[in-house]
């Protein structure tokens, strides 16, 4: 029997805690090198005179952080940032759940629809950017062919201040509506079937189902595909950057191009850290906000 020196408080031996230790040490290696490290020298980097080279200047103190509160082009950055995440969440919520809906079916039709619904995601940012581009080009494309078969006249969509940001919108729904999509098809295909058969017993028509069984039962993916799409929204950047290159007249421009742009563009890495932290604490209330409002729902119930 070991003795009591040689066990732990909770009276599990020693070389069994170190035995787990050495199990989870790699990844604690791997965490603290490619994360903490990261985070804590950025943090550093914003208190510098910081180059691209990685050569710390001379020491600045606050002035990077007050020049950003300063800068009108932050703070234009983040609205176009908010706009883009209040523009493509609720599309891609709502989308996604009757798309599932449709799918949520046994055959043929049932795959097909799964394969077409899914198969954008998979697409690389770069290509899908290039099929979107060329769909809205004025005089050929299939956009604007179908307003002028129709009667109305064409869109110059992409440099336009006024519709660029929708159109790098309904691209990204697009694109990524196919995994907020899977996950309400696996939320949907877990729903027992004998619920909808005593439903269906009592008397309840479709509609019914729909209302107090099906989206009932789904609250928790949905709200899990919520805080998902709103923190992927607010880090949107590829598809912005490769249609639109943040113009025209910077009116789809978002944080993180703006940040690239001070730090690889005009090698200002101190100050691309600054503003890389205050979006950091923005996108951390942003996730606070919507774990409180999810579980204040849960706490009602």
């Amino acid at each position: 029997m070991p003795t009591r020196s040689a066990r732990s408080e909770t009276g599990q031996p020693w070389k069994e805690r170190w035995a787990g230790l050495f199990f989870v040490a790699p990844f604690l290696l791997l965490f603290a090198f490619f994360l903490l490290w990261p985070t804590f020298s950025g943090l550093w980097n914003s208190f510098f005179n910081t180059s691209l080279a990685g050569v710390r200047g001379e020491f600045l103190g606050l002035q990077n952080w007050r020049e950003m509160f300063g800068d009108p082009a932050v703070w234009s950055s983040l609205k176009n940032t908010f706009v883009f995440t209040v523009m493509s969440t609720p599309p891609l919520v709502v989308i996604a759940l009757v798309m599932a809906l449709l799918a949520n079916r046994q055959g043929l039709l049932g795959w097909l629809l799964r394969f077409s619904y899914f198969a954008p995601f998979v697409l690389p940012a770069t290509v899908v950017s290039l099929i979107w581009v060329w769909i809205y080009q004025p005089g050929f494309g299939l956009v604007n062919g179908l307003l002028t078969a129709g009667g109305f006249a064409e869109i110059d969509w992409l440099n336009s201040e006024n519709r660029a940001m929708l159109a790098v919108v309904i691209t990204t729904v697009w694109w990524t509506v196919g995994f907020n999509f899977l996950l309400y098809l696996a939320a949907l295909q877990g729903i027992p079937a004998q619920i909808y058969e005593a439903a269906a017993i009592d008397g309840a028509n479709g509609r019914q189902k729909l209302f107090r069984i099906t989206l009932p039962l789904l609250s928790r993916t949905t709200g899990l595909i919520v805080v998902l799409q709103l923190v992927a929204s607010l880090m949107i950047f590829d598809q912005i950057y490769l249609m639109t290159d943040g113009g025209p007249n910077y009116a789809t421009r978002p944080i993180v191009q703006y940040i690239y742009q001070n730090g690889f563009t005009n090698y200002r890495i101190g100050y691309a850290s600054a503003i890389s932290y205050l979006f950091f604490v923005i996108i951390v209330i942003v996730s606070v906000l919507q774990f409180k409002l999810f579980s204040g729902r849960k706490e009602v119930r």
